[in-house]
């Protein structure tokens, strides 16, 4: 359609426009939308966008869809110029260009998303000085206790630990060895004893380990 065409079917003001900008823009928009990308230049009043884009639907130079309580407009395809097959080419292209341009973008946010995120979790300053400090501290204690021990005077010798290791194994086979005889003799008498077991301890005087809360060491 040419401009003189254009202009006596729509006349001028804000119907012009707004059918200019949909077919120049050539993507939907709600009145709100329209309204807020034109106000500024064109100081149009929300009113009279509404009635200017309602009138072009109309009038059948744009269309509207209503989705739930909101309408959207865009150019009719049918009064756009048919684009060449140079124009497609080129479109293609570009549509191609900024396809991988998103892309980049989007893996260079991931980047992004995944160094906030360390930093997030990774100690301030201030934290870091206070972590160090109490290590400092720690240290110190450490080798302080580490200085007692060197001085001291009554270190055990590897020699004397096998010692004491080997003497405690012989005790602890010896306690096993007499406890296993013991509980033989005394299950032996109590087959024919007429009382209960504890009344025969009792009588003749038996502790055991348990009444002592004696616990036998486990083998090694």
């Amino acid at each position: 359609m040419s401009k003189g065409r254009e202009g006596a079917a729509v006349g001028g003001g804000p119907t012009a426009v707004l059918l200019r900008y949909l077919r120049e823009q050539n993507r939907p928009y709600s009145a709100q939308d329209a309204f807020g990308n034109l106000q500024r230049e064109h100081g149009l009043g929300k009113a009279a966008v509404v009635k200017a884009l309602e009138q072009l639907a109309q009038q059948g130079h744009i269309r509207e869809k209503t989705y739930g309580k909101q309408k959207i407009y865009f150019a009719n395809q049918e009064e756009l110029p048919a684009a060449s097959e140079a124009e497609l080419r080129s479109l293609d292209g570009e549509i191609t260009t900024r396809a991988a341009a998103v892309q980049a973008l989007q893996q260079k946010c991931r980047q992004l998303e995944a160094e906030l995120k360390d930093l997030n979790s990774s100690m301030t300053t201030t934290e870091m000085a206070r972590e160090l400090e109490e290590l400092r501290r720690e240290c110190d204690s450490y080798s302080e206790k580490l200085k007692r021990m060197k001085s001291a005077t009554n270190h055990v010798t590897p020699e004397e630990k096998e010692k004491v290791c080997s003497e405690q194994k012989l005790y602890c086979k010896e306690w096993r060895r007499r406890k296993r005889m013991a509980t033989e003799l005394l299950d032996a008498i109590l087959e024919g004893y007429p009382k209960s077991k504890k009344q025969f301890f009792e009588e003749v005087g038996i502790e055991t380990d348990e009444d002592h809360h004696v616990t036998l060491p486990e083998a090694v």
